[in-house]
C-alpha cells in the first residue's frame, strides 16, 4: 500500500470526532508481516489481520473506566474505513481478546489498551468493492428508522 494512502487513512482517524474532544486514542500502523501474523492470533476472528497490507491498532485509555474511550475508538475506526473505501481500499474490523499478548507484540505502555484493530487492503477481486449487497444484508432505512416517536 502506498504511503500516501496509509497516511490518508490514518489522518481520517485522527480527524474523527471525539467525545468532549479528549482525543483519547493512539494508533499503531502495522505493515510488518511477522507482527501482523502475531496480532492475528489475538482474537478469535482476527485472522484477516495476517494478510493485511496495513493494519491499524486503535489504542485507548481503560475502556472500563470511561465509556467515551470506546466511542472515540469506534469513531476513528469508522472514519478510517470510510476514507479507505473512497480510496479503493477494503477494510475489516477485528476484536482483540488476548490483551496482554497484544501488548507484548506491539510494546505499548500499560496505561493504553487495545480492543479494536482494522485490516486494510486491496481486494483480490475488485468487483467486490462495487458489488450489490448480498441478500439478507443491511436492513432498509424504513425498517430501522422511527420519526419523532417509536
Amino acid at each position: 500500500m502506498p504511503d500516501e494512502i496509509a497516511t490518508a487513512i490514518l489522518n481520517a482517524g485522527r480527524r474523527s470526532q471525539s467525545s468532549k474532544n479528549e482525543q483519547a486514542r493512539q494508533f499503531i500502523a502495522i505493515q510488518d508481516r511477522k507482527i501482523l501474523k502475531a496480532l492475528s492470533e489475538c482474537g478469535q476472528w482476527a485472522g484477516h489481520l495476517a494478510g493485511a497490507a496495513l493494519a491499524v491498532a486503535i489504542l485507548t485509555p481503560s475502556p472500563t473506566e470511561k465509556f467515551q474511550t470506546m466511542f472515540d475508538a469506534g469513531q476513528a475506526a469508522a472514519f478510517m474505513q470510510l476514507a479507505a473505501w473512497e480510496l479503493g481500499v477494503g477494510s475489516c474490523p477485528a476484536s482483540i481478546y488476548d490483551f496482554e499478548r497484544a501488548r507484548q507484540i506491539l510494546d505499548f505502555p500499560p496505561e493504553w489498551h487495545l480492543r479494536i484493530a482494522l485490516s486494510f487492503g486491496y481486494p483480490l477481486n475488485e468487483e467486490k468493492l462495487s458489488a450489490p449487497p448480498k441478500k439478507g444484508g443491511r436492513r432498509r432505512l424504513d425498517e430501522v428508522t422511527h420519526w419523532d416517536k417509536w
